[in-house]
């Protein structure tokens, strides 16, 4: 029985990576592009919807503003949902949390969720490789439906933030930010951070395996048809969000794309990176330096290769 289950597994994973997945795209970067993109995809967000966004660390100005997808949240009656960091900052602490989200905007506009406010809870995971669960905010259940909207960029860390690290990362706790980063051997935000513990811990590859694994925990969580992606490259900073101080952005403005597969939409950003012409005032080349960095790319390579999506996609130009 079990070699059974294995070679299913197996025979869908081969399946998924060979697949060719639709990539909608579209330049205009507005409240009306969000809500066009959206509806291109074709499925319709239905019960109680969550849109996970990150809400931007005190003092980052490159984070999605409330006046940018504004028009969507309430196309879709959802609400903003966000989890805690893990590494100390303006987001970490649930109070100054709350503080952020206030000064960025965000409660104002919409009904606003601290999903891991209270506590978290595991949900289980596909590839048990390195993490045997996913933390996530204990809020999780009360939705039927999430919009994974990314702000796509680079990351210290990840060499690059999408759609991926925004269901892994971003869906986690604190406790599950710490043991995404620890690659599984710690839940404890305080020991995952330490010099000692650091020098001691995962590698890079092992850090950007973890992250797959936990997207795919999400992504099964909720099932096909219940959950869509969307990845928003503007302000394309070789920094994150969660950088209270990022750098200029050096690279221009790119579009709009979304998908219901993470990996095809992730490799599609990636590709139109990599595959830019640098002129005068736009170069990607610094935020390209920083994805081969930390070894960037590697998450959709291994999201494919545990069955989370298809690096075959096809670019379906809404504007046209």
């Amino acid at each position: 029985m079990k070699r059974t289950i294995s070679l299913f597994m197996a025979l869908a994973m081969t399946a998924a990576m060979l697949a060719q997945s639709k990539v909608y795209f579209t330049k205009e970067i507005s409240p009306e592009g969000l809500v066009k993109i959206y509806k291109a995809l074709g499925v319709k967000a239905h019960g109680r919807v969550a849109v996970k966004i990150s809400t931007g660390e005190g003092g980052n100005q490159h984070y999605l503003r409330p006046t940018l997808i504004r028009k969507l949240v309430e196309e879709v009656n959802g609400s903003i949902v966000e989890c805690c960091t893990a590494y100390g900052g303006t987001r970490q602490d649930k109070g100054k949390h709350w503080e952020t989200i206030h000064e960025h905007g965000f409660d104002s506009i919409f009904a606003v969720d601290l999903m891991d406010e209270h506590g978290d809870f595991r949900i289980p995971v596909q590839d048990r490789k390195h993490i045997k669960y996913d933390i996530v905010g204990e809020h999780l259940p009360y939705y039927d439906f999430m919009i994974n909207l990314a702000h796509f960029k680079g990351h210290q860390m990840g060499g690059f933030g999408g759609v991926l690290k925004n269901a892994s990362i971003g869906v986690a706790s604190t406790a599950g930010k710490a043991y995404i980063h620890s690659a599984g051997k710690t839940a404890d935000a305080q020991l995952a951070w330490q010099p000692e513990y650091l020098a001691a811990g995962p590698t890079q590859d092992d850090f950007l395996e973890s992250m797959a694994a936990a997207a795919q925990g999400v992504h099964n969580w909720f099932g096909e048809g219940n959950i869509i992606y969307i990845n928003v490259m503007n302000n394309l900073s070789v920094d994150c969000d969660c950088d209270g101080h990022p750098a200029r952005p050096e690279m221009k403005d790119i579009g709009i794309l979304a998908s219901t597969d993470p990996v095809a939409l992730d490799k599609a950003c990636l590709d139109l990176v990599f595959n830019h012409k640098a002129t005068p005032g736009d170069d990607e080349k610094p935020l390209i330096q920083r994805i081969n960095r930390q070894h960037g790319t590697y998450i959709v390579d291994y999201a494919a290769q545990i069955g989370l999506g298809s690096l075959k996609y096809k670019i379906v130009n809404i504007d046209k």
